[in-house]
Formats: structure tokens, C-alpha cells, sequence
């Protein structure tokens, strides 16, 4: 098995950012766009995601990279819960909701295996 040398090639970053891609993108539609407070957060949750994979990663010690790796599976699972409220507010389509949710849920099972990994290799 090849080590992992920087976070871009983490297959867990590489989803948390295709998903904060999309979040980005369904936030600047017209309606949500307007929704500051949401469209922010959904972007920030988003990004956090993300942020804490690369900056667990970079901390060299599997005891912190596995505390932001909670961290980041919180932070989508924030994503989740604020999709239903975009849903809820009719802010975004069943389709379009189903496709951000698949994503998100599959970003938090590879944030969670690699959690697992990760914990498996701390003292």
C-alpha cells in the first residue's frame, strides 16, 4: 500500500470538495441565493468538511487527524440536516435534493471509514 503524502490525494478530500463544489453551486440559484444565513452556512458547512480533512492530515499525528475526521463527519452531517431545511423551504427540488444528499451521506461514510482507519493506528 502507498503512503499518503499530501491531502489532495486523500480519496475523503477529493469528495469533500466535489461536495462543496455542488453546495456552491445550488446555493447561488436565484431563490437561495437571497437566503444569506442559509446559503452561508450551507457553505461554510461544507467547507468545513473539507478544511478539517486537509488540516487533520497535516497535523502528522493520528490522534489529531482523527479528531478533525470527527469534526468533518460533523460538519456533514450538518450538511444533511441543513439540505432538509433548503427542502423544507422549497429552496431546492426532490431531485436536486436527493442528488446533494447521496452525496453528502456518501462523503460522511469515507470520512467515517477513514476515521476508523485512522483510529486504528493511534497508541
Amino acid at each position: 500500500m502507498t503512503r499518503i503524502e499530501r491531502f489532495e490525494d486523500l480519496i475523503a478530500w477529493q469528495k469533500a470538495r466535489t461536495l462543496t463544489q455542488s453546495i456552491y453551486s445550488m446555493t447561488r440559484t436565484d431563490r437561495l441565493s437571497r437566503d444569506f444565513g442559509l446559503a452561508g452556512q450551507l457553505q461554510r458547512a461544507s467547507v468545513s468538511v473539507m478544511s478539517n480533512i486537509a488540516e487533520g492530515f497535516e497535523r502528522n499525528r493520528p490522534g489529531e487527524f482523527h479528531q478533525f475526521l470527527s469534526i468533518a463527519k460533523a460538519s456533514c452531517a450538518e450538511v444533511r440536516s441543513l439540505l432538509y431545511v433548503a427542502l423544507d423551504a422549497e429552496y431546492v427540488d426532490s431531485t436536486r435534493f436527493d442528488e446533494l444528499m447521496t452525496q453528502a451521506q456518501e462523503v460522511a461514510r469515507v470520512v467515517g471509514g477513514l476515521r476508523a482507519s485512522v483510529g486504528k493506528q493511534r497508541p
